[in-house]
């Protein structure tokens, strides 16, 4: 509270800090001087020689005048802020070398004049003007002592004041780093934290892809085995399809090729000249090799009825039968190509 109304005065009388530094000036300057002045007074005291008077010499009596009051000189213009300079310590003058005792000689004593008596108003005066001398020393003394102490308290209070106001500012700059360091700390869990959410929803966002992803693979494969699945029931409904088509193509194939080996053995049976009366129910068989439009290449006797004139009269009939008749297909041409002919002697 102090140290505001210290600032406060201080802003209120805007020339009192110029006043006091040139006051604090002219003191140091002063003492400076006394400092000086009593160190240049200090030389050793010359040697005296007094003579004595038996009887003074009358003197006119002389009016004592008023004792003229000195009036003070107007203190210089202060010289211009700068430190003042210490003051050169006086050389030690170099002792008189003692020079060697000789014995006086005696010298014949005369008779000397008794010094004049001086009037004792003027001894009065002298002393008075010495006492008021002495108290005005003695007060400018006190004076320039009750200043220094002045100066010394209000040195003090600057310096208190100072320590407040750096106090004061060191506390104000620790508060403020406080400040500081607690919003960096704030700002810092504010960034971890904003990290953390930041990681927490990628991870997140990660999971739910890789969620998503395994769905989409789960549906891919699901559908795959679907496809699958379609894909082999049609395969099976089309081998099925194509196996029953063979199926009836082949019935119907043999049914072809059925009827007309029928129609080729009805053909070679009409052209064979039975021989009469032969015992039970032989057989042979023949391998014919057929052209394509039926011509006969080869016939050849596979297995004997043995019965020769039966033999003979059934490969005739084969050869007396071509062209043999052939379906149109030519596909089914390999199957006729090799034929296998067989004729019982009863049917």
């Amino acid at each position: 509270m102090k140290t505001g109304k210290s600032q406060n005065a201080a802003e209120k009388e805007p020339g009192s800090l110029p006043a006091a530094a040139l006051a604090v000036l002219v003191h140091l300057v002063f003492i400076g001087l006394l400092i000086f002045g009593f160190h240049w007074k200090e030389t050793p005291p010359e040697g005296m020689m007094v003579e004595l008077w038996q009887d003074l010499p009358v003197q006119p009596v002389v009016q004592p005048q008023p004792p003229v009051k000195s009036t003070p000189q107007p203190a210089p213009p202060p010289p211009p802020k700068q430190p003042p300079k210490p003051a050169p310590e006086p050389k030690p003058e170099p002792e008189p070398k003692a020079e060697p005792k000789t014995a006086p000689k005696p010298e014949p004593v005369k008779p000397q004049p008794a010094p004049p008596k001086r009037p004792d108003i003027e001894i009065k005066d002298k002393e008075a003007k010495a006492k008021a001398d002495a108290k005005r020393v003695q007060r400018e003394r006190e004076e320039q002592k009750k200043r220094e102490i002045e100066e010394q308290k209000r040195r003090e209070q600057e310096e208190q004041r100072k320590r407040q106001e750096e106090e004061q500012k060191k506390r104000e700059q620790e508060e403020q780093k406080r400040r500081e360091e607690e919003a960096l700390k704030k700002r810092q869990e504010e960034e971890q934290k904003q990290r953390e959410r930041e990681e927490q929803k990628k991870r997140e966002q990660e999971e739910q892809k890789k969620r998503e992803q395994e769905e989409q693979k789960r549906r891919e494969q699901e559908a795959q085995r679907k496809r699958e699945q379609e894909e082999k029931a049609r395969q099976a409904a089309q081998q099925a399809a194509a196996a029953a088509a063979a199926a009836a193509a082949r019935t119907q194939v043999e049914s072809e090729i059925g009827k007309y080996i029928a129609m080729i053995k009805a053909k070679i049976r009409s052209r064979v000249v039975m021989p009469p009366d032969l015992p039970g129910n032989p057989k042979v068989e023949f391998d014919v090799t057929l052209l394509p439009g039926g011509d006969i290449l080869d016939v050849r006797l596979r297995r004997s009825s043995g019965y020769p004139a039966f033999d003979s009269a059934v490969e005739r009939a084969i050869h007396l039968s071509k062209p043999l008749p052939l379906p149109s297909d030519p596909a089914l041409f390999n199957r006729f190509r090799n034929l296998d002919v067989t004729v019982h002697y009863l049917e």
